[in-house]
């Protein structure tokens, strides 16, 4: 995406990690670039034509950049496409996304990738980074053909939704997948343990005779990786991490040099088990919530940078996949629009600098995807996210921008909201007018 409109931005706090810098200034965009960053006041646009926005102390921040969305395009266009998908994505604050590969067919080829690619620049909306499958069809039994997928255009690799359970195949997919300098994603969890269940194994899952998931069918998992990535020397991203012991693992691991980076979601740090209530599924996902012990371990371990980012794992469903009993029903929730407002929770609550908050929102998902952005130098992509982390606003059905509704945070007041997002230099959603 190349912008042709020049925009000035005054008044606002620029928050730019990535330099340090954290004051009150200005900034011009033009051709798709950032050309000037200046003290507050310092800056004027050369001719009358122009943007200018002034943002009375409103955040000025590097595009967001979600790494695990799911787009469900190509297959299940009826939960999501690629277009809603981005809008969903530029509503929030998102100027790039990463989709998982569990589309239908898979993303385990050169065709699938080039589709959604084409998809996205026909949407003209959030950026699209395409992560490949590991194995063919994400069964776990034959690699999939990464050098191909990689000259398509993916950025990473993961059979996201279903864990590798062999521990050979998954060695050879980390030397494999290591040989084209593309990192592996692991969903870690072990179906013998989970299957057929439905939310976090304990009191709760007893007392509403539902099969619980118990937190070491993830823990397990994270081990192996660990264990095989460290053996190999090679590093490795968990995705959607959401237990204390798992928390544990990391920073153990992270201490003794491991090679492994990871991430949370909001409702994990948001919501615990009992969201669930009396069979919501809106609040069915997996890994299931957990316990309020698990919750101050994931909101501890974004504080000391145990975990790198904070995704969505935006994984939209129709009605049809989550007005069913609790145990039959869809796994997930959507989350792109919500992101913001409950990271700033954490900022409200000084758990989280706004600083931290951008690191884990755009740097250092740049930094572990390997993409462009995270960055307000002068000479960068022109990708940033205005915030009003003030603005109050109710959550509701009919002001979702995503074609699916599966979130539990519907009617919720929530405060802090993207309310501009420009991707290469380009509006793609204003609320400021």
């Amino acid at each position: 995406m190349k912008g042709s409109s020049v925009i000035l931005f005054q008044n606002c706090r620029i928050i730019d990690p990535a330099n340090n810098i954290d004051t009150a200034g200005d900034m011009i965009l033009s051709e798709g670039r950032i050309t000037a960053v200046g003290k507050a006041g310092s800056l004027k646009l050369q001719s009358s034509e122009g943007i200018i926005f002034d943002l009375d102390g409103k955040w000025l921040v590097p595009g967001l950049i979600d790494m695990h969305v799911h787009l469900r395009e190509p297959g299940e266009e009826y939960k999501e496409t690629v277009a809603s998908g981005t809008r969903s994505a530029a509503a929030g604050g998102f100027t790039a996304v990463a989709c998982m590969p569990n589309t239908s067919p898979v993303n385990d080829s050169e065709a699938i990738t080039a589709l959604i690619l084409r998809k996205a620049e026909q949407a003209k909306m959030s950026r699209v980074y395409p992560v490949g499958a590991v194995s063919k069809n994400s069964r776990g039994t034959e690699l999939a053909e990464y050098g191909e997928m990689k000259q398509a255009g993916v950025v990473a690799l993961s059979d996201d939704g279903r864990p590798v359970a062999n521990s050979q195949l998954m060695r050879r997919a980390l030397e494999y997948s290591s040989s084209h300098d593309l990192l592996l994603i692991s969903h870690s969890e072990e179906m013998s343990l989970s299957e057929n269940g439905a939310i976090n194994e304990g009191a709760l899952s007893t007392r509403l005779g539902l099969r619980g998931i118990p937190h070491v069918a993830e823990e397990i998992m994270v081990y192996r990786d660990i264990a095989l990535a460290d053996y190999l020397r090679l590093p490795i991203h968990i995705a959607h991490i959401s237990t204390k012991e798992t928390v544990d693992l990391i920073r153990r691991a992270k201490r003794n040099g491991s090679k492994v980076t990871t991430e949370t979601t909001p409702h994990y740090f948001s919501l615990t088990e009992e969201a669930v209530g009396r069979y919501d599924t809106r609040a069915k996902m997996n890994p299931p919530l957990r316990t309020s012990e698990d919750v101050e371990a994931i909101r501890e371990g974004l504080r000391d940078g145990t975990i790198d980012a904070i995704a969505t794992d935006h994984a939209p469903h129709s009605n049809m996949e989550k007005d069913l009993e609790f145990e039959l029903a869809a796994n997930g929730i959507i989350g792109l629009e919500t992101s913001v407002p409950l990271a700033i929770a954490l900022v409200r609550d000084n758990l989280l600098t706004a600083t931290q908050m951008i690191e884990l929102m755009s740097v250092r998902p740049a930094r572990i995807l390997r993409v462009p952005g995270g960055s307000l130098s002068e000479g960068s992509i022109a990708d940033v996210t205005v915030i009003d982390p003030d603005r109050k606003f109710i959550y509701t059905r009919d002001s979702i921008v995503s074609k699916s509704t599966n979130s539990p945070f519907i009617d919720w007041e929530l405060q802090g909201k993207a309310v501009l997002t420009v991707v290469g230099g380009e509006i793609v959603f204003n609320e400021l007018g």
